[in-house]
């Protein structure tokens, strides 16, 4: 379950940027995609709980989540829309550090030396990805930036739900948390979703319907399935996998290229991970 969850995450990111240099323009898509999940979720969870309740006191908490995720998907499809696959994936390996920092901010973490060792080697990475912003490859500064803001705002979501957590089921907040969220990204993207083209072939249509029941419905359930099964620390050392696979999809499946000099970003940002973990910090099922 944890390394099926892994690949449909990593080969989302190669789907997207095929979608989005195909005709579908970043908020259209954004907005048709949670959409069609939030329907998904809801339906599901009112079918095995009879209910979307979310008690008052956790309703700041929830729209702060959902502020969060509006956000990450603004910075999500813009980072796909100007620079590669591949290095996007690079850079999202960054998000648990992100997390360890929100939770420092927080007052949920003690960080030790090692941490920030960690953190450093992590940054560097991130650097190394951005050092060819301006070639051909690499794509622009913008899109890395957009990258970097997609990592925090999800570190900021995954932070967010960990209350949530204990007293409600992944479809609940799912179905709450993403629906407004896309309420936000509607509102955002209604220009956009007015006039975009919609005849843009079966490809893209199918592409569309596996981004959303696959990356985005089937791995939430996935993820928390495995963290019961297996334990969150194997789990989320697993993870540090997806980057790199992430950057192979988009490398075969999609021809981009990609210089030394990322691919040693990538495994310093992994390295810093490793490096900084002391205990497991979870980051929630990625809805990018």
């Amino acid at each position: 379950m944890l390394l099926t969850a892994i690949l449909l995450w990593s080969l989302n990111l190669t789907v997207t940027r095929y979608i989005l240099t195909h005709g579908f323009r970043p908020l259209a898509y954004a907005s048709v995609r949670y959409g069609l999940a939030t329907a998904v979720f809801a339906l599901f969870t009112l079918v095995a709980e009879r209910s979307l309740r979310i008690a008052r006191r956790d309703l700041p908490v929830v729209v702060c989540a959902a502020v969060a995720v509006w956000v990450n998907q603004l910075a999500f499809v813009y980072a796909l829309k100007e620079t590669t696959a591949s290095v996007v994936a690079l850079v999202l390996g960054s998000t648990p550090i992100f997390a360890a920092l929100f939770g420092l901010i927080l007052q949920t973490e003690r960080l030790s030396p090692r941490f920030w060792l960690g953190a450093v080697i992590s940054f560097l990475g991130v650097a190394l990805v951005a050092v060819d912003s301006g070639g051909e490859l690499s794509g622009s500064l913008g899109g890395i930036l957009l990258a970097i803001a997609t990592a925090l705002t999800w570190a900021v979501y995954s932070m967010a739900i960990v209350p949530l957590m204990g007293r409600y089921s992944p479809g609940r907040i799912s179905a709450v948390v993403l629906g407004l969220a896309w309420i936000g990204i509607v509102l955002t993207g209604q220009g956009q979703t007015h006039d975009q083209d919609y005849g843009l072939g079966w490809q893209v249509w199918a592409l569309l319907a596996f981004a959303t029941l696959g990356p985005l419905v089937l791995t939430n359930f996935l993820w928390y399935r495995a963290l019961h099964r297996i334990g969150p620390s194997r789990a989320t050392l697993a993870t540090n996998v997806q980057p790199f696979a992430a950057a192979l999809f988009a490398v075969v499946l999609l021809s981009e290229g990609i210089t030394a000099v990322q691919v040693a970003g990538g495994v310093c940002i992994a390295a810093g991970i490793l490096v900084a973990r002391r205990r497991p910090v979870l980051t929630a099922p990625r809805s990018e």
